[in-house]
């Protein structure tokens, strides 16, 4: 089976960091980090991931505006975003359906396996 190109843009490194370890370590996944969100869509387009997962708040560009630009790039449009966000709890994820956006989102710090059950459903879309 083929690895899942899974790009993640956050600019917390930690966190990012993190991430990386757990996702590649079940062997699924590739996973490329990118601490800037104003360099998220050249990430993507150099990348070309399966799915992006995405921070919310960044302090150098917004993740909804990186978001705008990945669904406004020929290359990068159907590529699937996740959103990532401490900004609301995982029952406000609940209340919202699950969606910002028309995105799905996860509330920080979930779980691998949330992460994991998240990835796996947006990419079987």
């Amino acid at each position: 089976m083929d690895k899942k190109k899974i790009l993640i843009i956050d600019d917390e490194e930690g966190f990012t960091q993190v991430a990386k370890f757990n996702l590649e370590e079940t062997g699924d996944y590739e996973v490329k980090i990118e601490n800037r969100g104003s360099q998220g869509l050249a990430a993507a387009r150099e990348f070309k991931p399966d799915l992006v997962l995405l921070d919310i708040i960044m302090p150098d560009i917004d993740g909804g505006e990186v978001a705008d630009q990945i669904k406004a790039d020929s290359i990068t449009e159907d590529i699937p975003i996740i959103f990532l966000t401490a900004a609301v709890t995982g029952s406000e994820v609940s209340s919202r359906g699950g969606l910002i956006g028309g995105h799905p989102f996860i509330a920080k710090p979930g779980s691998l396996q949330e992460l994991i059950d998240c990835i796996e459903k947006t990419i079987k879309k």
